[in-house]
């Protein structure tokens, strides 16, 4: 015998990281969705760019999106002995805190520019995790890529907000800049 586990024991290996860690970054991307959000004064007053997609489809697709996460975090978490696998988890848990500190930097501190550098440390860390990861489990990878194009979008469109509503993140008083002729 030159395994250390049979195919049904890594299958339940992965089954039971699965139901722990597709829950638990389901969550965390909830949580950090809550320390900042588009029901703000300052968000409403702000111009949106023609790329602006319906708020709805935020919640949809980054709940979709974290249970891909979760499900190739389980991929890699469960592939005991894998070459590489300890660097890969450690790159995602330096990677996942930039992405999600991106929601209170936009929303709850109003600073634009400081979101769009931290979408563009995410996108690059997040290369880093799907080559570690491909050298765990392709298919681990393949999941992280709908991830990277979102990022992706989220920068451009983060950028297009800058671009439509320039010194919108100077506002001295937190909220919505307004101008008014006496």
């Amino acid at each position: 015998m030159n395994t250390l586990a049979s195919k049904a024991q890594l299958r339940a290996s992965f089954l039971r990281w699965a139901l722990f860690l597709v829950p638990l970054i389901v969550l965390i991307g909830f949580m950090s969705g809550q320390l900042g959000g588009a029901d703000t004064t300052w968000f409403a007053g702000l111009n949106k760019p023609s790329i602006f997609p319906p708020p709805a489809v935020f919640g949809i697709v980054w709940g979709i999106l974290f249970t891909m996460i979760g499900f190739a975090l389980a991929l890699v978490v469960s592939a005991w002995g894998a070459h590489g696998r300890a660097f890969a988890i450690v790159v995602f848990a330096v990677h996942f805190p930039i992405t999600l500190a991106w929601t209170p930097v936009f929303f709850a501190f109003q600073n634009m520019e400081a979101a769009l550098i931290l979408l563009g440390f995410a996108a690059a860390t997040l290369l880093v995790v799907i080559f570690a990861f491909l050298r765990v489990r392709k298919l681990a990878a393949v999941l992280l890529v709908p991830y990277l194009c979102w990022v992706c979008f989220a920068g451009a469109l983060n950028y297009a907000f800058i671009a439509d509503n320039p010194g919108a993140s100077e506002a001295e008083d937190g909220g919505a800049a307004v101008e008014v002729e006496l």
